[in-house]
């Protein structure tokens, strides 16, 4: 089976071919800041990279000829995680969806490119998977609910390697997994679905190298209302000016490492907090698992840090064994989903926008 990748990103689309498991040719196109000037929202830019696209297909020689196209998925409503068809419904969600993001585009890139060679078109496990038990939805204010936003793709991919590599289904396993990266994402899955998790993109959860995590409320409406920020303000500290951004001025933490192995105390002493807060949520999601994790999978860029892990790994090892994953192979997750779809052994959900109802576990 001949899979076609596509992976949009703020400042690049990254294109892959796999044939079957196998990645037989990748290509990561960049865009500069100044051809990305000119367009005002995201969706002004779906002719522009889908021409990037058709010209680096052409300048490698690659055959156009596919059994699937498949893209990252968008900021839709929240759904359950798996495989998904794109369809007209998709399209105009992803059109009028609260936040603007480039994985917006994934669904139409891969239509436009699926439509061409008479192939389906999807998407899989995007950020807005939601599986949450509804006990975990609930808040102390009637007017507030919990949200799943998380690295869905990354961490059910990474899960569904475990459960192979114990020659199990991931509908057969319960496990906790930590994605470590800009932002951090902590998920608790049951027999196939995460029953819960933090919001790993506007204000839950542990602080990260970009994001604030939670914060204590009553201080953080005293800021709100301080008359020193505005609510745009503040939402750019929660999302990407929080963490070690505000604390060290940087959201590179091989660059926070490297100046606490150099004695540097202030990045030695964010990191020892940092990982005391993923510790901390790792144990929520232990709690969340009636203590039946048969293991703790951590994945993401940081994972590659034997001293990030081994900060980590100190305060959780008790709770369950440990397993590193290190990375974010999303091209790899997505060709895995399509293939899955293909051959029969994942079933395709269909996407109706419509809001969840999961009954409690």
């Amino acid at each position: 089976m001949r899979i076609f990748v596509i992976n949009p990103g703020s400042t690049s689309t990254k294109i892959a071919v796999y044939e079957n498991e196998k990645q037989v040719w990748v290509h990561n196109i960049r865009h500069s800041t100044e051809e990305l000037a000119g367009f005002v929202h995201i969706n002004e830019q779906y002719d522009f990279r889908r021409h990037r696209i058709a010209e680096a297909l052409k300048e490698a020689g690659i055959d156009t000829k596919f059994d699937a196209v498949i893209g990252r998925g968008g900021l839709l409503h929240p759904t359950p995680g798996g495989v998904y068809p794109v369809n007209a419904k998709m399209k105009e969600d992803l059109i009028h969806a609260e936040h603007e993001h480039a994985c917006n585009l994934g669904a139409f890139l891969a239509d436009d490119w699926a439509s061409r060679t008479g192939c389906p078109a999807y998407i899989a496990d995007p950020v807005v998977v939601d599986e949450l038990d509804e006990r975990a939805r609930r808040t102390g204010l009637p007017q507030i609910e919990r949200r799943s936003i998380f690295h869905a793709l990354n961490s059910k991919a990474v899960a569904r390697r475990y459960a192979a590599s114990r020659g199990v289904a991931y509908e057969d396993i319960d496990v906790i997994v930590g994605h470590l990266g800009g932002g951090i994402s902590i998920s608790a899955h049951r027999h196939g679905r995460v029953i819960d998790v933090n919001n790993a993109l506007d204000g839950e959860g542990p602080f990260s190298p970009e994001r604030v995590g939670t914060l204590p409320a009553y201080e953080l409406a005293e800021l709100c209302f301080s008359g020193q920020y505005t609510l745009k303000e503040v939402k750019k500290m929660i999302t990407t000016r929080g963490g070690a951004v505000s604390y060290l001025g940087t959201n590179n933490l091989k660059t926070v490492e490297d100046r606490a192995l150099e004695g540097d105390v202030a990045c030695r002493d964010f990191l020892e907090a940092m990982f005391y807060t993923v510790a901390k949520q790792i144990g929520a999601m232990h709690v969340a698992l009636k203590g039946k994790a048969e293991a703790i999978i951590l994945t993401g860029g940081i994972a590659y840090s034997n001293y990030c892990v081994d900060l980590l790994r100190e305060q959780i090892s008790y709770l369950a064994p440990v397993v590193v994953i290190p990375g974010e192979d999303e091209m790899g997750a997505l060709a895995e989903n399509a293939l899955g779809a293909l051959n029969g052994t994942l079933t395709c959900r269909e996407y109706t926008g419509e809001k969840l109802t999961t009954a409690t576990v």
